[in-house]
């Protein structure tokens, strides 16, 4: 690769038009950031996959881009991908500055590191970029139309370009402090993943008690829900802690399972504290 990316300029922003992209990690979110950077118009010139799940995915939705050693992909790339995992980041960021060179664009996906995880790159003259989708992904075409947020940390001098392979993706850029890289994170956690986990617990009751379709029971609801609460926050809750019935929270905690039951009595003091309900989270918390 060399010291300069070939890629067509816009003059406006200085930012690639169309690049030579490699991606390392073909999990769920490399192997569709590497479809839609393609269809932007960059070119793919290979990605790293370990597993037969990895494989199928870049021959499914890349078809014949080559699968290859991670660093001949960051040899070839004037933007590279690291869509690794959060624990292995800068291990793989590591492995691999010996073969990256100067002006050599690198990004990662993670949403809880920010710009030090890519410090040994940095120090060969990369331009880093924390570029997180805020997103859930499957790996499939079913990621392809989805729009999302895109976590981005930078320095002055990588800004454009991260703004523009935002756009690349049809994400909306929100630029995240490094210091804050971890807080930012946790809110999509906690916002996103516990959410899959209770919705998920309030399935596995429902068919506990007969109900054929417990996603049709509990969709209309959850819709009504999640809106009301983007739009009202605190304001939009109702049921037993937000009236301040102790009677009715006391039967539920004793109709669950222990695993459920501890979840409930957990997220019903947390509501108890923001509403003031201070009956409710007396119970909760002494029974």
């Amino acid at each position: 690769m060399s010291g300069t990316p070939n890629g067509d300029w816009n003059g406006r922003s200085n930012v690639m038009q169309r690049s030579r992209v490699g991606v390392v990690g073909a999990g769920r979110v490399g192997v569709v950031l590497a479809t839609r950077l393609r269809a932007a118009g960059h070119e793919i010139v290979g990605v790293s996959a370990r597993s037969d799940a990895s494989r199928l995915r870049v021959a499914t939705l890349l078809g014949d881009v080559p699968v290859l050693d991670p660093a001949v992909v960051a040899a070839r790339a004037d933007v590279l991908v690291l869509a690794v995992p959060d624990d292995v980041l800068a291990d793989v960021a590591d492995d691999l500055a010996p073969h990256i060179d100067p002006g050599q664009v690198v990004l990662h996906t993670s949403g809880r590191h920010g710009l030090a995880a890519l410090a040994s790159l940095a120090a060969v003259g990369a331009r880093a970029i924390a570029f997180h989708p805020a997103m859930t992904f499957t790996g499939t075409e079913i990621d392809l139309d989805r729009s999302c947020v895109v976590g981005l940390t930078a320095g002055d001098g990588e800004r454009e370009v991260a703004e523009a392979l935002a756009a690349d993706i049809a994400g909306t850029p929100v630029w995240i402090a490094e210091a804050d890289r971890i807080t930012y994170h946790a809110a999509l956690a906690h916002g996103a993943n516990h959410l899959t986990t209770i919705v998920a617990q309030a399935m596995d009751l429902l068919r506990g008690v007969g109900a054929e379709d417990p996603a049709a029971v509990l969709r209309p609801l959850l819709h009504a829900a999640l809106d009301n609460t983007l739009a009202y926050g605190d304001a939009a809750l109702t049921g037993p802690v937000a009236r301040g019935d102790v009677a009715t929270v006391r039967a539920h905690l004793a109709a669950l399972d222990d695993d459920t039951a501890h979840a409930y009595r957990a997220l019903a003091a947390a509501t108890a504290e923001r509403v003031g309900a201070q009956t409710i989270l007396d119970e909760v918390t002494t029974s």
